[in-house]
């Protein structure tokens, strides 16, 4: 079952649905005209197909493994890795003047949801080092962009990013690592870090990390805490891998998934270290790196849909089973009502999350070329729900798509399984989806709700545009943002926290629904309406719309009720 890179579709929403060209007409990215575009998208997907795709089993099967201190890859991962790298996918958005394209971010979602469709385990690898790329870039000193910016960018070096420790996940500011001055500008870091994404490997050079710790001056939680880049290979005076970092893999951890992506604890014994940005600034300088790895990571869910979508629709229409409904059908299991079903659902909401995806980096470019606060709030608030309607969708899809191929979907080797097993864990890093919807009704309501009302404002104007075309489809459109404009207010009124936390998760289900819903129909009038577009967005708008509404009663029941279910009461 070959997998085939969607790229007419990123072209159709390029166009009709998130608007590229606002990005593309501005001064920053005028190069990057429409047959630029194309030909780096067509030869994307070429890459895609032919290079990682083929390797995407390997790794599950053979995963990677630690083998005497050293960690050895999947089988074909080094080749595979070698032609992204000389092929320049790792280096679209990065800083021409070190070696990158300086491409809109836009162009870069799409390469890297392609790369997750085809090998989510294998693609892990340069979206770390676009994340320390992009951090090197906005913080480091001329000194460290000059060592490391090259390298990295053309692929011979990979990054990471190292924050969780065995204490303190989610609660960075637990952290216990330390940073202590070498007296020539250098530091001694020492602490052990987990859960660290290809932590190590033999494909490349050298491997860099970057590793929050706290300096002897640093005060307790996270306003305290410095970043600062950690090599595996010291780089020598001409900047080439020098002599061993006192740093090790102490174990990959064995997962349900993502078995070609070695996940390592790292362990730091006085390594040397240097400053990234300011000192107890390094949770900024992080975040650089975390908030479009967010996005990253909502697209992973969205490539991994993808593929999982493919897998499903090519086994229904192979696979005959019982008696079909459909008058000159082909007899197969997708001429089945609910295989059917399934199968416009998976596509439904693969759309639906991956224009919110898309909308998000037209947001970050737009940012990034006008420097508009109006589009920097834009971004921020879109990134939460790009990242956990992303991955939910991701993981939904996946799970429909091991249940379309029925009994066989459960053995292994149809490879339906995989991607539900590779998908799952991107709900939870980068910032689990229940931290990105508080994120959304705490932080990104903090504005009073401007940012959410200005996207209502345009939703509505949208169906309003639409109403002489697809009355049936605006109406229901212009409703359901009516109804979250309501849950807004209320949940801006909240002036307890955790009222506001008790509903995070089906506000921004809510909101992604409605979001989706906007989307589809802006799909259909830019396809004329009379298409397999127009189509799905009838099937997105009447079946799947509706569950905006009991998401967004859930949203706004408060904590009350919540908490008056005890502990006890919740014990066996």
């Amino acid at each position: 079952m070959p997998f085939r890179a969607p790229v007419p579709e990123y072209k159709f929403m390029f166009d009709h649905v998130v608007d590229l060209g606002q990005v593309t007409q501005t001064e920053r990215f005028a190069e990057a005209d429409q047959d630029v575009v194309d030909a780096i998208l067509t030869e994307a997907g070429r890459m895609c197909e032919e290079v990682m795709y083929p390797v995407q089993r390997n790794g599950d099967l053979e995963g990677a493994v630690l083998e005497n201190g050293k960690v050895r890859t999947s089988p074909g991962f080094a080749d595979a890795y070698r032609q992204i790298a000389e092929g320049g996918w790792i280096s679209t958005s990065a800083d021409p003047e070190y070696g990158g394209m300086g491409l809109p971010h836009s162009v870069t979602t799409v390469v890297n949801e392609m790369m997750s469709a085809s090998c989510l385990s294998l693609q892990l690898n340069p979206l770390m080092t676009q994340g320390q790329i992009e951090a090197l870039e906005h913080h480091a000193s001329d000194e460290i962009k000059a060592t490391y910016l090259p390298k990295l960018i053309s692929g011979e070096w990979a990054g990471t990013m190292n924050l969780t420790e065995p204490q303190a996940g989610s609660d960075v500011g637990a952290l216990r690592s330390k940073a202590e001055p070498n007296g020539d500008g250098s530091y001694a870091i020492s602490g052990q870090k987990i859960y660290i994404s290809w932590g190590d490997n033999d494909i490349t050079e050298n491997v860099c990390h970057l590793v929050l710790a706290r300096l002897p001056d640093g005060v307790p939680g996270t306003k305290g805490i410095s970043l600062f880049i950690v090599p595996k290979l010291i780089p020598d005076e001409n900047g080439n891998p020098g002599v061993a970092n006192s740093l090790k893999v102490v174990s990959l951890e064995h997962k349900m998934g993502l078995h070609g992506s070695p996940t390592a604890v790292m362990q730091y014994d006085g390594a040397t270290g240097w400053l990234i940005g300011e000192p107890h600034d390094g949770m900024r300088a992080m975040f650089t790196m975390m908030n479009n790895a967010r996005l990253g990571v909502g697209g992973q869910g969205v490539g991994v849909a993808e593929g999982a979508y493919q897998h499903a629709l090519a086994y229904a229409q192979e696979r005959k089973q019982g008696r079909t409904p459909v008058e000159g059908g082909s007899g197969t299991i997708i001429d089945h009502a609910d295989v059917r079903r399934m199968l416009a659902t998976m596509k439904a909401d693969v759309f639906a999350a991956r224009a919110i995806e898309l909308a998000c980096a037209v947001a970050i470019d737009m940012t990034t070329a006008t420097k508009d606060p109006e589009w920097k709030a834009r971004a921020a608030f879109l990134t939460p729900i790009a990242k956990a309607f992303g991955t939910d969708t991701g993981i939904a899809v996946s799970e429909m798509g091991v249940q379309v191929h029925g009994g066989m979907g459960f053995i292994e080797e149809t490879g339906a399984a995989q991607y539900s097993r590779d998908v799952r864990v991107t709900a939870i890093y980068e910032g689990t989806n229940g931290i990105q919807a508080m994120d959304l009704v705490g932080r990104k309501l903090m504005d009073g709700g401007e940012a959410a009302y200005r996207l209502l404002d345009e939703i509505e104007a949208n169906a309003e545009a639409a109403r002489g075309t697809f009355p049936e489809l605006a109406e229901p459109v212009w409703e359901a943002t009516e109804t979250l404009r309501e849950t807004t207010e209320w949940l801006v009124a909240q002036g307890d926290m955790n009222d506001r936390f008790a509903g995070c998760v089906p506000f921004l289900k809510g909101f992604a629904r409605v979001l989706g819903a906007h989307y589809h129909l802006r799909a259909a009038m830019g396809e004329g309406g009379a298409g397999a577009r127009t189509k799905l967005a009838r099937f997105y708008i009447t079946r799947l719309l509706p569950e905006h509404a009991g998401l967004l009663a859930h949203a706004m029941r408060g904590a009350e009720d919540l908490y008056a279910i005890t502990v006890d009461d919740l014990a066996v």
